[in-house]
This record gives structure tokens, sequence and C-alpha cells, in this order.
């Protein structure tokens, strides 16, 4: 404690106890050499509240004209809970905020304010008595280059829906967007194209189940132009689990990044209009600082890690038909109550104790076979549960060499 308040605690007390004697004010004062002001002001709160007085009062208002009513806080609850079941977006306060907008609140809560009320009203997630599964990540490592890949829609004042595609590189932040006015698997090839020649070629690439990735139809083992195309140019797909966005949180949070700091700021009147101002999006992401970059800009990120890229050359030189190359494409997935996952519109036996648990499949189109990998936690190793034939009912083509990055395969267990 200060000098200063050790002081003041003194004279209170000693101001006090005279008090309780009976002595005069002015008797008071000459012993303490304190102006009249403060004694009368604790010879008021001594008469009121007694030796209790002594004690510090607290300084907080006691009236907070910004205090929210009951009823905004259960709003709150109640956005985050319907978020929560919703089949895809994010549930965090920065979307309780936005979705607060919308109802005209004025002010609205900060964020700090948000998380205090869903950690008082048990809106957030609790832990259960049962740990979560584990999830397999898959991790970064040195030298191997990973990217992101995924699409947000909007539509325009007159009705016309565009798509934004986006990959993201997970190291530097590097972004390529193409803009579609569908989600077609030629749009979805088209920008991978574009993409390996901007931002690199990456070694792996996640991305979603959506059906212009996988590929059309009903019929298992049949394998989707996206997917050949990745593999001519020596790439290895991720797919996260169906249903699981937040499992690729890089490029979910770029796609939010890219509807706060432009959708939202801007009016398209058409298509045209849209086009033409989107190039500001880029232009001003170069210049953003991605927390994880630690204070470096997305350009000079990239700059400090060069990619191979895909020559224009080598693009005009993608055959038409594709044809199925040899390499590796990986799943994760949820094992379901019967014992199953479900690969490429086939569903591959799992043993049912995993009921609930994450596995990793890798299907390698050379060898035909399917691996299928459990790990049990972030301190177990990863095991092979099984290896099964995978029959392909084509030929398959080796892997260009100038498509080949490495001298060989990187192993499954390195990877989750």
């Amino acid at each position: 404690m200060k000098k200063e308040q050790t002081d003041e605690i003194r004279d209170r007390a000693l101001a006090f106890r005279l008090l309780d004697k009976g002595k005069s004010p002015t008797h008071i004062l000459q012993h303490l050499g304190r102006s009249r002001a403060w004694l009368f002001k604790w010879k008021q709160r001594f008469e009121h509240e007694g030796w209790a007085a002594l004690a510090p009062a607290s300084r907080a208002p006691q009236h907070s004209p910004q205090q929210y009513s009951a009823a905004t806080v259960a709003l709150v609850v109640r956005i985050r809970r319907r978020l929560e079941k919703a089949a895809v977006g994010l549930i965090g306060p920065r979307v309780i905020q936005q979705e607060l907008r919308r109802y005209r609140l004025r002010p609205w809560p900060s964020l700090a304010t948000l998380k205090r009320w869903l950690r008082a009203q048990r809106a957030t997630a609790e832990p259960s008595a049962q740990a979560p599964p584990y999830y397999p990540h898959p991790r970064q490592l040195a030298g191997v280059v990973f990217q992101s890949c995924d699409w947000i829609a909007r539509y325009l004042p007159g009705g016309d829906k565009v798509f934004a595609f986006h990959t993201v590189d997970w190291q530097s932040y590097a972004l390529h967007q193409t803009i579609r006015t569908d989600k077609s698997t030629p749009s979805a090839c088209a920008h991978l194209l574009e993409s390996c020649m901007r931002v690199g070629l990456p070694d792996f690439l996640q991305l979603d189940n959506d059906a212009a990735f996988t590929g059309l139809g009903f019929t298992p083992r049949v394998f989707g132009q996206f997917v050949r195309l990745a593999l001519y140019l020596g790439i290895e797909l991720i797919f996260i689990p169906p249903g699981e966005a937040v499992r690729d949180g890089l490029v979910e949070r770029l796609n939010g990044l890219w509807a706060r700091s432009f959708w939202d700021k801007n009016h398209f009147a058409s298509l045209a209009a849209f086009r033409r101002k989107s190039p500001r999006f880029l232009a001003w992401y170069q210049t953003w600082l991605p927390p994880p970059l630690d204070g470096q800009t997305v350009a000079q990120a990239t700059r400090h890690n060069p990619r191979v890229h895909l020559r224009p050359w080598q693009s005009r030189q993608v055959p038409h038909p594709l044809p199925l190359t040899a390499g590796r494409i990986h799943f994760l997935r949820r094992v379901t109550p019967q014992g199953t996952i479900n690969i490429l519109k086939e569903d591959w036996p799992v043993p049912r104790r995993l009921a609930g648990q994450y596995v990793w499949a890798t299907l390698d189109t050379g060898r035909h076979d399917l691996r299928i990998y459990h790990r049990h936690s972030e301190r177990a190793r990863a095991r092979l549960l099984t290896c099964v034939r995978y029959e392909i009912a084509e030929s398959v083509k080796p892997l260009l060499a100038h498509y080949r990055r490495r001298p060989r395969k990187i192993a499954v267990a390195k990877l989750l």
C-alpha cells in the first residue's frame, strides 16, 4: 500500500476515535492538521456507518448509462443457440455482433461484453463428461506447401447469384480469388489453374465435399474432373468431414473477412460493377496484417515464402479429357454408429468400437489401395487400421516429371 494511503487511513482512524470520545471538531483539527471539509466528510460517514466507514469505498459507478437490459442478454443467447444449430457458419462473438445489427440495437455490445454474457449464461459449449473425439488436423511440415480452397455466395440486387472462389496459403496467407456466376466443376477447375499460377502449386489442398470438388453422380469409384486435375498437377487433396466446415477454419475466416471488409461495405448495381470493384479487396488484402504472421503483411510473408508456380504453357497443355493420374487423395471422416465411412459414394467398414471417432483414409490411385488410419489422441501414434484393394476400372497414368515436387511421398503418419 502506498504511503499516502497509509497516512489517510491512519488519520481517519484517529479522527473516528476522537469523534467516538466526543471531542469537538476544533480539537480534532488541531491534532490532525486537516481541512474542515475533510473532517466533516468523514464525520458524516462515521455517524452513518460507524467504524465500517474506515474501509475504502468502491469507486464503481452506482448507475451505468450503458447497462443493457436482460432482454438484450437473452437475445444474444438466443442468437448464439440458433447459430450453433445452423448447418454452416461461425458462432463467435463477432458473428453475433453482426446479427445484432439487424435488430437495429444501439449501441452494440462490445466483443468483451458478449463473451462475458455467454460465459455467464453458459451459452458457450459446455465440456461434456466424455472428452470430444480427437480430430487429426493435418500437420504443417517444413518445406511442404498446404493450401485451402472454398467459395462463398452472395446475391446481387437483381437476384443474380455470384460466387467468390478463394484459395489461401496456410503459411504466407497468400490469396487468389476468382469471381464466377456458378459453382460448377468447370468454374472450380478454372479457379484451381489460376490459383496455381498466382499463389503457387500446393503439395496438399484442403477443401470440403462440395459436388464441384468431388464430382457429380451417384456411381461409386468415379473421379470428378476437379479431382483428376489436382492429381494431374501432383496435388494431394484433403477432404474434411461432410457438414463440418469449421475444420477448415482458415479459409472460412477468410470468407468472412471478405464479406465484412468488402461485400458489406459496398453496393453493387450489377455483375459488371461487382467485377470492377473486386480488385480493391485484393489490393487491400496485400496490406493486411494477419495475427499469425507476427507483424508481417500478406505481401511481405508471400515474398518470404516463395512457391513453385504453374506456368501458362503448362496450363494450356492440360489435356481434355483429363486422364486419371497416379497420386493420393485423403479423406477425414467420422465413423458412423454402424461402423462405416463413406469414400466417393461408397461405404467402407471400420471397427464399430470407433463409432463417433475420426479416421483418416488415403486412396492411392497408383497402388490401387485404400488405407484407413486412426489416432486416438495428440500424444498417441497414428496406426493403420486396414488396407484394402481399390480396383479402378480405367488405366492410371504416371505423374509427369515436371509436376514431381518431392523425391518421395510423405508418410501419412507424419501428416496426422
